[in-house]
C-alpha cells in the first residue's frame, strides 16, 4: 500500500492562498492517479481535485474550479494542491489519496494520507 504524507495546512485569512503537498517515500507517485479530498466538521468527505497518472490531466469539483490547481512534480515525487482565493467554506481537513484511475469518487482510491488541517478565518 502506498504511504502518503500531506503537509502545508495552516490558518489563512479569507482571500489568501495556500499550497498543500502530498509526498510519498518508497513509492513512485507518478505511477498513480492522485486525488485531493476534504472533510469539514459534520460533513462527508468530498473530492476536490484529481490528476491522472497517464497524461497528467486534472479534474476539479465545481466548488473549486478556477481557484484550485493540482499539479505533479515527478522528480520530487510530490503532488501539490495550490489553493487561491480561499473562503471560510474551504475550511476542512485535506487528504490526498492514490488510486488506479483519476476520479473525484473516494471509492476509487485505496491509499490515504493522514490529512492536514486548513482553516480559513480572519
Amino acid at each position: 500500500q502506498v504511504q502518503l504524507v500531506e503537509s502545508g495546512g495552516t490558518l489563512v485569512p479569507p482571500g489568501g492562498s495556500l499550497r498543500l503537498s502530498c509526498a510519498s517515500s518508497g513509492f513512485t507517485l507518478g505511477w498513480y492517479s492522485i486525488g485531493w479530498f476534504r472533510q469539514a466538521p459534520g460533513k462527508e468527505r468530498e473530492g476536490v481535485a484529481s490528476i491522472s497518472s497517464s497524461d497528467g490531466a486534472p479534474d476539479y469539483a465545481d466548488s473549486v474550479k478556477g481557484r484550485f490547481t493540482i499539479s505533479r512534480d515527478t522528480p520530487k515525487n510530490t503532488v501539490y494542491l495550490q489553493m487561491n482565493s480561499l473562503v471560510p467554506e474551504d475550511t476542512a481537513v485535506y487528504y490526498c489519496a492514490a488510486g488506479a484511475v483519476r476520479s473525484l469518487d473516494q471509492a476509487m482510491y485505496n491509499s490515504w494520507g493522514q490529512g492536514t488541517q486548513v482553516t480559513v478565518s480572519a
